[in-house]
């Protein structure tokens, strides 16, 4: 008894076997990169409509010459980008896209907080070094028992 469906590596490739109750059976030959799941979608579909098209006596004795089945192209370009073909796959890149900005979302927020943990940090320095100006300039004594300080000196001369 033969497997519905199975995968075998190659080198680049993958090898998707695909074999129903009937007996008919289909393959995909995808790179690594395609999903497995989308392949066996698109050999699930195809084999369906072929049985439903082309009759069952045809099979085992039919060829590309005698059988007649042109939906196989349309198919076969349809699944060319799996995203557009599967919704799954579609759905999975938009949520990989979505982490991907959200990750980004994320960094770019830490940033900012330690650029605000700074200001903050720096803000309070300021906060008590302009305290400390304040309680020197509005306490009168403590002008009084300051040294004058001068910028510029004045002479006069008397001839």
């Amino acid at each position: 008894m033969c497997l519905p469906s199975v995968s075998s590596r190659g080198p680049e490739y993958l090898c998707h076997v695909y074999v129903r109750s009937d007996s008919l059976a289909g393959v995909v030959i995808a790179d690594s990169e395609y999903p497995s799941r989308v392949a066996f979608t698109l050999l699930e579909k195809v084999l369906d409509e072929f049985s439903k098209q082309v009759d069952r006596i045809d099979w085992p004795v039919g060829s590309p010459a005698t059988i007649h089945y042109t939906a196989l192209d349309g198919h076969l370009s349809r699944y060319q980008n799996p995203r557009e073909a599967d919704p799954m796959s579609k759905v999975q890149a938009e949520l990989d896209e979505t982490k991907i900005i959200l990750h980004n979302t994320m960094e770019s927020l830490l940033e900012r907080g330690e650029k605000l943990d700074d200001l903050v940090s720096k803000s309070e320095v300021l906060g008590t070094q302009s305290k400390a100006f304040y309680k020197t300039v509005s306490s009168p004594a403590a002008l009084l028992a300051a040294p004058p300080q001068s910028c510029c000196s004045l002479s006069l001369q008397h001839s």
